[in-house]
């Protein structure tokens, strides 16, 4: 199993490409069984999600075709893929490949909207709480579907098809978002969802869905209203960057110090957590190129962040920035309140000398003047890569295991931080 070295102590200067994101890859690319025609997408990442879900997308009969890097290219120059669901041969999602990825369920809703049936596992994912499919459930129900638990799967059917409705979400879901507002885009009639997600990666799939002949207005916004139609085209889209991995790298540049530029970042992804960034006394500026993180050797300051649905500061950025609050100068609060048990990382942060106290959904954290590195074990994706920033400012040697968590989530770690002067290197085996 791989391992990941790092020596801390190493400012990072220089430029890191920021990937095309995995939360809104996935989705995009299940979008592609609503159509016999040819979905592209641009900008796909090199990560293990999407190579375990382009498997789970042959199951059901979707080729497809990679264009784009070529070997010994820089990373961060991301894949065009063509996906084309001409025929589906299989409506169900079986157990042994759902249970490796959370999002693989989503293909309930084009399958549904489609074929009229879906048989899919109840899902697996990260260890980071229940995060049950009611509202999947719910929401599929009030546009007609006939839904049954049986043997641990969710058994849907919709013989004369879906139609439109109204519903509104009981909590903001992004998962459940995505799955209604791909199943309302072919269901008979108006479908308003209300109280949706407003994530960007909501955004981007609706504008994919439009190009492909939907009809869906208000994306972004707290109210998504769907007409739906009798079938979608093929199209040509391009997946937005990656706001968790831009504002991981920016963490990781106001914990080490230095200077780097986040080539082809948005602002406008993650506006709220690059505020935090800049609170902490990092100097964030945007350029045409991008967003340029810089810290000149100042100390770190503790600030206080509880995490919200967009445009709040995001779940997925939590275990990154209780990295950078581990050396700050004072105390910080963490507060989660997207999902139970996301503080697994408190107790490796802990062995490189951070501390971090509990108390309910909130971590206090007492910035430390040094971390030493030691030996630590990734929990979940985002936890991986909180280990991995603290371990950029600790005095000596870090080894990171389980790194597969990391390849789930980001392209080529290793090599991006290594060209910016990070000593980190990649263990086989």
């Amino acid at each position: 199993m791989d391992r990941i070295r790092i020596v801390g102590g190493n400012e990072l200067k220089g430029a890191i490409p920021i990937s095309g994101a995995k939360n809104a890859a996935l989705p995009l690319m299940i979008a592609s069984l609503m159509t016999d025609d040819t979905l592209t997408l641009e900008n796909v990442p090199h990560l293990a999600d999407v190579e375990q879900l382009i498997r789970i997308l042959g199951n059901h009969g979707v080729d497809y075709s990679v264009n784009g890097r070529r070997e010994r290219q820089d990373a961060g120059y991301s894949r065009t893929i063509h996906f084309t669901a001409r025929n589906i041969v299989d409506t169900v999602a079986p157990y042994e490949l759902v249970s490796k990825m959370r999002a693989s369920f989503w293909v309930i809703g084009p399958l549904l909207a489609r074929m009229s049936e879906a048989k899919v596992s109840l899902p697996g994912g990260c260890a980071i709480g229940t995060r049950p499919v009611d509202l999947f459930i719910d929401g599929l129900r009030a546009l007609g579907a006939q839904i049954e638990i049986e043997s641990g799967y969710v058994v849907a059917k919709a013989p004369k098809g879906l139609v439109g409705n109204r519903y509104a979400f009981p909590k903001v879901s992004v998962g459940a978002t995505h799955v209604l507002m791909m199943a309302a885009a072919l269901a008979k009639g108006e479908t308003v969802l209300e109280n949706a997600a407003r994530e960007p990666e909501i955004v981007n799939l609706a504008d994919c869905l439009n190009a492909m002949g939907a009809r869906i207005s208000g994306a972004g916004s707290s109210t998504i209203t769907i007409d739906g139609v009798t079938a979608l085209s093929g199209a040509r889209h391009r997946i937005i960057p990656d706001r968790i991995e831009t504002g991981t790298y920016a963490m990781a540049v106001a914990m080490t110090g230095g200077d780097v530029l986040l080539e082809g970042a948005r602002v406008d992804l993650l506006e709220k957590a690059l505020d935090i960034v800049a609170q902490t006394g990092a100097e964030v500026t945007q350029t045409n190129e991008g967003i340029r993180i810089a810290r000149n050797g100042a100390g770190i300051s503790p600030v206080d962040v509880t995490t919200e649905p967009f445009p709040g500061f995001p779940t997925d950025l939590q275990a990154q920035f209780m990295g950078l609050m581990t050396m700050s100068n004072g105390r910080s609060k963490i507060t989660e309140t997207i999902f139970e048990n996301r503080f697994m990382h408190v107790q490796e942060l802990a062995r490189l000398g951070a501390r971090i106290s509990l108390a309910g959904q909130s971590a206090i954290v007492d910035g430390v003047p040094r971390l030493k590195g030691a030996p630590v074990m990734a929990t979940d994706l985002r936890a991986s890569v909180s280990l991995v920033i603290a371990a950029l400012a600790a005095d000596g040697e870090t080894t990171v295991n389980r790194v597969y968590h990391l390849d789930r989530g980001f392209e080529r770690l290793e090599e991006k931080l290594s060209r910016c002067g990070a000593t980190i290197e990649r263990i086989s085996g």
